[in-house]
């Protein structure tokens, strides 16, 4: 089929309600600036970059039937983002993301993403009814799965012959869960794609640089990781060596959505067949690009 997808992203999507103001916040900071609401969620982040990139994502998700989740579903066809297999619950409302950014970054950020966890396993229905795939016949293509579906849920996954010969892409979806990733650390086909504060979470330790992170990770069992720390050097590291590249230098005008850009990009540049470091700047020039503005969100 023509209009099947190159990758499943599992997880999170939502409408993303953000607030951006030029000037730099502090607690209890009243300011002048924009809000606006686009779809989001990190599966979604994910989904709507590799389409920027030239892929045809599906997501496997739970939206609700209200008024959001409609609005939601047509906002994703308009964006080349497949919902056909997405759960669509009767009585869960759409899940929603908040955040605050400021001339010094994020400033707050609240995901509520309850829906998507009392869904449960019931997003995942088409990789084990043999639609896409079954406990007998697993799906062997592209997954990108991020860290909002519970741990139980996670842990399931892991372990489930369903998924036994993916290529798993695994994402927190913030420090706050990114022990959550734990079941993935050992994980013989699993690529984690983290940032320098999730890593030393997942390790229990402070990491100084992302060479450093990926060390540890390597370390503690991880088949394959990629460690991004913002402006500074980004390290990619598996069982053959630690790649190192440090990201073009730019204005910053956004954060949230920039991990999940970088981690679509480099998919998409090992799906086009590029890998190592060419594939790793790849992702940085184009997590880069987008924290600049230049990408429209």
């Amino acid at each position: 089929m023509t209009n099947s997808p190159d990758i499943l992203c599992i997880g999170s999507v939502l409408w993303d309600v953000i607030g951006r103001s030029p000037a730099v916040l502090r607690q209890g900071s009243d300011v002048p600036g924009r809000i606006s609401r686009l779809p989001g969620g990190v599966a979604m982040n994910i989904a709507m970059a590799l389409v920027r990139f030239g892929l045809r994502p599906s997501v496997l998700t739970a939206i609700g039937r209200d008024d959001e989740g409609s609005e939601l579903i047509a906002a994703c066809d308009r964006l080349g983002v497949q919902t056909g297999l997405a759960y669509r619950s009767d009585d869960l409302p759409t899940d929603r993301y908040m955040a605050v950014e400021g001339a010094n970054g994020l400033i707050a950020a609240i995901a509520d993403a309850h829906s998507l966890e009392l869904a449960g396993d019931k997003i995942l229905a088409p990789l084990l009814d043999g639609r896409l795939g079954s406990a007998d016949a697993p799906y062997e293509g592209l997954i990108a799965l991020d860290g909002n579906l519970t741990l139980a849920l996670l842990e399931e996954i892991a372990v489930h012959p369903a998924f036994a010969r993916a290529d798993l892409r695994v994402a927190p979806a913030s420090p706050g869960k990114a022990e959550r990733l734990l079941p993935f650390l050992r994980h013989p086909r699993a690529v984690l794609y983290v940032n320098l504060e999730e890593a030393g979470l997942l390790c229990a330790q402070e990491f100084q640089d992302a060479s450093g992170a990926a060390q540890a990770l390597l370390e503690r069992g991880a088949a394959r990781v990629l460690v991004t720390n913002g402006g500074e050097m980004a390290a990619e590291g598996s069982g053959q060596a630690i790649l190192t590249a440090r990201p073009p230098k730019v204005l910053v005008t956004r954060v949230t959505g920039a991990g999940d850009t970088f981690m679509a990009a480099h998919i998409a540049a090992e799906h086009a067949g590029t890998t190592g470091a060419k594939a790793l700047n790849r992702a940085l020039s184009a997590a880069a690009t987008y924290v600049s503005g230049e990408v429209p969100a």
